[in-house]
């Protein structure tokens, strides 16, 4: 079965349509058959009356008067069909129905094929003791009113279909908006949905709205208060480092220091973390060259970076909040590291290379995972605890963009990072 709902529908209809166009045209061959067979019943009785009756009053040069395109007639001493046929019965009822006068003479029908076609044929002897034979040909032919009620029953099935998979269409637009947007606050974003529609999508456009509104308003309410508590255990340790200054002992004075530092730094990078849910920004145009200029004086000489002379519309303040951690990251492993500006087809692309020793490729989708780390004893040993790349990642994709990692074949590792850009305006060199 389809995956979609409306896939799944519309599978039924097809379905049910295929069976009406199939049950039409068997009722219509039925319909068909019944109704050449009476016309070439009808076209026989018509003609042996008329034949008899032009007998009766002596008119001569019957077969030529009675012979057409579709019917061959004839007088003959011999009758062309001995015996009746039973294949062909039904069409003498149906004979003798229209004309009853004729059950009184000596008839005999019959079927014969030539050419691939099937003919009426048959003898009536008149009254000198002649026959009189005829041919109503092509017995087999389908009545052409069938054909015209097959084809409009199967046009008539096609535009019924459209229509119902349009309306299918139009009735799941709201779910598949829905479906969008539970997406879109998946990812942190905040998605204004309307609530239009019937009755009952309206209720659901509601629901939906008060149910993201509350989930809002608790992680904004969460990460506030864990700000705040990250704020405040900042006094704390400043105490801590002040009174390290007395330890007389050189080593413990150290690892207190160390400690602290270490604590702190893990402050800032949750604190970050936090801000990055519900950190809020207005698009606005930046030139990359402008942004680049501003990378280099805050990472320095170790970060080089390679950027077309455009102007970009995009968030500002998100866009620097996740690069800062990802530049941080590759210049803490690799020691240097390219960030370049390309566009392709699907908008900016940001490039990030290194020389580290790279993300193992099972492991490069949870370095997405806040408090992941690749080697526990290892990562003590550095700032942080986990946050730096979720943070990037949800900031990216908070604001419509992405965050993807791949190993180099030369070795390091490459951050590509799809910018959440609403428009491009280019400038020439």
């Amino acid at each position: 079965m389809p995956p979609r709902l409306i896939g799944r529908v519309g599978l039924v209809i097809l379905a049910l349509a295929l069976l009406q166009v199939t049950a039409s045209l068997v009722f219509y061959r039925v319909i068909d058959r019944h109704t050449a067979r009476a016309d070439h019943a009808r076209r026989a009785a018509e003609l042996l009356v008329v034949s008899h009756r032009l007998e009766l009053v002596g008119k001569e040069r019957v077969s030529r008067l009675m012979t057409t395109r579709h019917l061959a007639v004839s007088v003959d001493q011999t009758p062309l069909v001995p015996r009746p046929g039973s294949a062909v019965e039904e069409i003498r009822q149906e004979i003798l129905r229209w004309e009853p006068e004729l059950a009184a003479r000596r008839l005999h029908l019959d079927s014969e094929r030539t050419g691939g076609r099937e003919h009426l044929v048959g003898s009536m002897q008149l009254a000198d003791r002649k026959w009189l034979n005829f041919r109503s040909a092509n017995l087999s032919a389908r009545w052409p009113i069938a054909v015209k009620a097959a084809t409009i029953t199967l046009l008539l099935t096609l535009v019924c279909l459209m229509a119902v998979l349009y309306t299918l269409r139009l009735m799941g637009a709201p779910l598949r908006r829905l479906a969008e947007a539970t997406e879109r606050i998946g990812e942190g974003a905040r998605v204004s949905f309307s609530e239009t529609g019937p009755r009952d999508v309206r209720n659901l456009s509601r629901a939906f709205n008060q149910m993201q509104e509350r989930l809002a308003r608790m992680v904004t309410d969460q990460a506030s208060a864990f700000e705040a508590i990250s704020h405040d255990l900042r006094t704390p340790l400043s105490r801590i480092k002040v009174a390290a200054d007395f330890v007389e002992a050189e080593d413990i004075r150290t690892m207190i220091a160390d400690s602290s530092d270490e604590m702190e730094a893990m402050l800032s990078s949750l604190q970050r973390f936090l801000r990055a849910q519900h950190v809020t920004g207005e698009a606005a145009p930046i030139a990359l060259p402008e942004l680049a200029a501003a990378l280099r004086e805050r990472w320095g000489e170790e970060l080089t970076v390679e950027t077309p002379r455009a102007t970009i519309v995009t968030y500002r303040e998100p866009l620097e909040m996740a690069l800062d951690p990802l530049i941080e990251n590759a210049l803490q492993y690799g020691g240097r590291a390219t960030l370049s500006f390309r566009h392709d087809a699907d908008g900016w692309l940001a490039e990030l290379h290194d020389s580290g020793p790279g993300i193992p490729d099972p492991h490069l989708a949870d370095v997405l995972t806040p408090f992941f780390r690749l080697d526990e004893a290892r990562a003590r040993n550095t700032a942080g605890f986990g946050l730096g790349i979720p943070t990037a990642h949800r900031l990216l994709l908070r604001f419509g963009g992405a965050l993807e990692f791949e190993n180099r074949k030369e070795g390091g590792l490459v951050a590509r990072i799809r910018l959440p850009t609403t428009a491009a305006v280019f400038h020439e060199r």
